[in-house]
């Protein structure tokens, strides 16, 4: 749904975003993750044809976004990092006001604008003034306003700044819903919390480069393909750890009262070669769980602090 291939952006001298380079599939919900200035605004722009690419390519559903922007901004929804609201208008006022500028169909805009709240919650406040919503409400109808021509592309920067964690929460379960309802979601942010969990690929972007992109599986399996296993014994955990240590496939092994950790190399087949070897030796297993890879222990790992 997005392709980007060698994407350059310089202002004089400087390169705020140096050969970047992702894809982005249909109904993925995809997170730029980066420190603030690290690029993900610039690169945003470009998606969404506000800015024209020094060098490379940028294309939306196929569409390039220089060669055919016009194409491009009917298939996305943009939702920049700030944003200005006309205070002096009912919310269904200024949702009807998009749906002309849009040009949508003067029979159906009301009819869009009351569908488009009930999916973003604002159907209770659409007599109220835009002036007298919270900074949450306020996001919200910019989303509502993203929606508006039921774009097939979602691209939001950073949607979730300044939001209550009360707030924060209910926009990610929005997002989620938008997901299932076949959306490609792109979702900058450095707040990683707001991403853990909803994301199915990420891309991580320092001084203007991409430095990794995929699951966070995939990424960390790249840095290290080791996998890391909790097995919960009803007793004998000691034992457990020295008989494991004895296994080549065995990188580390620990014991936390009744709890063995472990660090596994090797793919999915050596858990259950572990399982089976431990059962074989008389320790009753009750439980076992892989330890899944930390968004946040992940960019800290992969970033340096750099600012361009």
């Amino acid at each position: 749904m997005i392709e980007v291939k060698g994407l350059h952006k310089s202002y004089g001298g400087f390169e705020a975003v140096k050969d970047v380079s992702f894809q982005v599939a249909p109904g993925t919900v995809f997170g730029f993750i980066g420190p603030n200035g690290a690029g993900k605004t610039t690169t945003i722009r470009m998606l969404s044809t506000l800015l024209e690419p020094t060098a490379g390519t940028a294309l939306v559903d196929g569409h390039c976004v220089v060669n055919y922007p016009e194409r491009v901004r009917q298939i996305i929804g943009y939702m920049p990092d700030r944003f200005g609201v006309y205070e002096g208008i009912q919310v269904w006022e200024y949702l009807e006001f998009f749906a002309a500028a849009y040009k949508l169909p003067r029979g159906r805009r009301r009819a869009i604008a009351e569908e488009v709240m009930e999916l973003t919650d604002l159907t209770p406040l659409k007599e109220k003034l835009v002036s007298e919503l919270s900074k949450g409400m306020r996001q919200r109808l910019c989303l509502a306003k993203t929606l508006i021509h039921d774009p097939k592309v979602l691209i939001l920067d950073e949607p979730a700044a300044g939001l209550d964690p009360r707030a924060r929460i209910e926009f990610r379960a929005l997002l989620v819903e938008l997901s299932r309802m076949g959306k490609t979601v792109f979702i900058s942010s450095h707040i990683l919390t707001e991403l853990s969990g909803i994301c199915q690929e990420v891309g991580i972007i320092e001084q203007g480069q991409i430095l990794a992109c995929g699951s966070v599986e995939s990424i960390a399996r790249a840095l290290s393909p080791s996998r890391r296993v909790r097995i919960r014994v009803l007793r004998g955990a000691a034992e457990a750890v020295e008989w494991l240590k004895k296994r080549p496939e065995v990188l580390e092994a620990a014991a936390d009262g009744e709890t063995v950790r472990a660090t596994l190399q090797g793919g999915e087949e050596v858990v259950p070669e572990i399982v089976k070897y431990l059962a074989g030796l008389d320790v009753p297993i009750a439980g076992l769980e892989q330890e899944h890879h930390n968004l946040e222990t992940l960019f800290m790992q992969i970033t340096k602090g750099a600012v361009a």
